[in-house]
């Protein structure tokens, strides 16, 4: 029986240089160390590390000789296959340095988007990874293969004249017509399980924040789910929506969402718009923040620019600080402030969610109203909605047809009932707040 070859890690050389006409008026901290758990999670095995400084970046090379030079000698004495920049880098700049380098260069942008890649498990996801990837791959077609100028016959390919390079665009701007296509139909099919979702009057509540903020692992104590959750940048790709698990927060569905990061590549926003677009329809955002992370004040800043960006920052939002055991805090509830929408929580833990849950009531619901209710016969539609919104806990009927409810609702909701004519709040109960 002959062995299958297991394929070795590509040895890599990471870059990262200091570009002053670059800089940004806020940056991160620790950008190196995130540009290496980025080059990690593609997996490669890192054999050296390279930093420097220069003024502006150059049109041909981005980096100066020197640099160049340096770079090349570290390639040589590692024999390393592939060069990771964390920088975007032009078409002609990254053929130029391959030719220099003598080795595969990457920028970010194709880092992200080949974790993105390997990541990927829903068709939907799949499908937006590679349109992502083939908009980037088709302003790059020129420096992947060499053989592109020469004209080339082709029956039923290409007209007169026409060369390989044209050949391989005209295929790959098909496959990208044909991949939007798909994609459209899938969000078509989306926003009827949106109207769907409004019409049973569940409120949906998203999950946004960095990436490895702990997003999937709260997801999952919200929900009672399993979804992959790992300490590694980008292990949610597809967007999940289940129904939450807490009988007074029953009309409530969350979703669990792709995590963002600086210097997000165009193209995957693009490609994965309309993921992101279905954040429009939330109630709620729980903006989940890793407050053990140095830079937690840069990364949160990144996400409120991609809200913006998204035209979503209006939609209510709690800043859930997580990971807060890290940070020694035995109580963490203790520095929550639910006037100014601020949880603090251990979600690995399961610390401080029962705040965050009376949080999330009271700004949906204005709060929860627990106790009985008396129905008429004549309104087995009110009672029929209440079950199907998960509202009733139990139910009694007397001598005379009339049904008593004991239910678990949010107070503007009940306000909104009582209006109809036949339906009451049974002995002295009276909304909680």
């Amino acid at each position: 029986m002959m062995e299958v070859p297991i394929s070795t890690p590509q040895k890599a050389i990471i870059v990262q240089i200091e570009v002053a006409s670059l800089q940004k008026e806020q940056s991160a901290i620790n950008a190196f160390t995130e540009f290496k758990e980025l080059s990690k999670s593609s997996g490669v095995t890192i054999l050296e590390e390279i930093s420097g400084k220069q003024d502006v970046p150059l049109s041909s090379n981005f980096l100066k000789k020197g640099k160049i030079e340096e770079i090349k000698r570290s390639v040589e004495r590692n024999s390393a296959e592939i060069v990771i920049f964390n920088h975007s880098l032009s078409p002609s700049q990254e053929r130029n340095l391959e030719n220099a380098l003598n080795a595969r260069v990457v920028d970010r942008t194709g880092l992200i988007l080949d974790i993105f890649a390997s990541r990927a498990t829903s068709h939907i996801g799949k499908l937006q990874v590679e349109l992502a990837q083939l908009t980037h791959l088709s302003t790059r077609l020129i420096r992947a293969w060499t053989h592109l100028e020469r004209q080339k016959g082709g029956i039923g390919l290409r007209g007169p004249g026409e060369t390989q390079l044209e050949t391989d665009k005209r295929l790959i701007n098909n496959r990208i017509k044909t991949i939007k296509a798909r994609l459209n139909k899938s969000h078509k099919q989306k926003k009827i399980n949106q109207y769907s979702r409004m019409k049973s009057q569940n409120k949906l509540v998203a999950l946004v924040g960095y990436t490895n903020a702990g997003k999937t692992t709260l997801f999952n104590r919200l929900t009672n789910n399993k979804q992959y959750a790992a300490d590694k940048l980008f292990a949610t790709l597809d967007s999940v929506t289940r129904k939450n698990i807490d009988p007074e927060l029953s009309s409530i569905l969350f979703s669990d969402t792709v995590g963002f990061i600086s210097d997000l590549p165009t193209q995957l926003i693009e490609s994965f718009k309309g993921t992101l677009d279905e954040l429009k329809s939330a109630d709620l955002l729980l903006h989940v923040v890793d407050i053990s992370d140095p830079d937690y004040r840069f990364k949160v800043s990144q996400v409120d620019i991609l809200l913006e960006e998204l035209g979503i920052s209006e939609i209510p939002q709690i800043r859930i600080n997580n990971k807060s055991d890290l940070k020694g805090y035995k109580d963490p509830a203790l520095r929550s402030n639910q006037d100014t929408q601020e949880i603090w929580i251990s979600a690995e833990k399961n610390q401080g969610l029962e705040l965050l849950r009376e949080s999330i009531s009271k700004i949906l619901f204005e709060g929860i109203f627990k106790g009985w209710i008396s129905l008429e016969a004549s309104l087995g539609s009110i009672r029929s909605k209440l079950y199907s919104m998960g509202c009733v806990l139990e139910e009694n009927t007397n001598d005379d047809g009339l049904m008593f409810l004991n239910i678990n609702i949010g107070n503007n909701e009940l306000n909104n009932l009582l209006d109809i004519d036949g339906l009451n709040l049974v002995g002295e109960n009276e909304p909680l707040i």
